[in-house]
């Protein structure tokens, strides 16, 4: 038998509140299950990250705002400084002011992980993905 441990969370009200609804949405029939299942799909993601020497490829999915001053020249000369890295990037305009960018990348775990953490900390990026296949 698998020796289960327990563990204590703490919530935001609201964030909890939503994963709630999420979860009775999805037919969840306990919270413990979800919350080891979100624990699963996030170390799934991120198992990439102990591979730092490693040759990957995937997508970097990425919403901005195009309005904020400097915003869309800093992300290219990020991009034209990690060119080695990206094969192909897609922009789209979903809106007024928000832009989603798709950017294929491939090489070392280490240098995807570096542009993606660059890239996110630009004022003006809403919320960057990280997707390894």
């Amino acid at each position: 038998m698998t020796k289960i441990v327990r563990v204590g969370v703490t919530f935001p009200p609201e964030l909890l509140a939503e994963f709630d609804d999420i979860i009775n949405k999805m037919g969840y029939e306990s919270r413990s299950k979800a919350i080891q299942d979100a624990v699963r799909l996030y170390v799934s993601e991120k198992k990439w990250l102990k591979k730092e020497n490693a040759n990957q490829m995937g997508v970097l999915i990425m919403v901005f705002d195009h309005e904020v001053k400097g915003l869309e020249r800093d992300l290219t000369e990020a991009q034209h400084h990690h060119s080695s890295l990206i094969s192909s990037t897609m922009h789209i305009h979903v809106g007024d002011q928000d832009c989603l960018e798709a950017i294929a990348v491939k090489g070392k775990a280490s240098e995807i992980r570096h542009l993606s953490n660059e890239l996110t900390t630009k004022k003006g990026v809403k919320i960057l993905k990280t997707i390894i296949v």
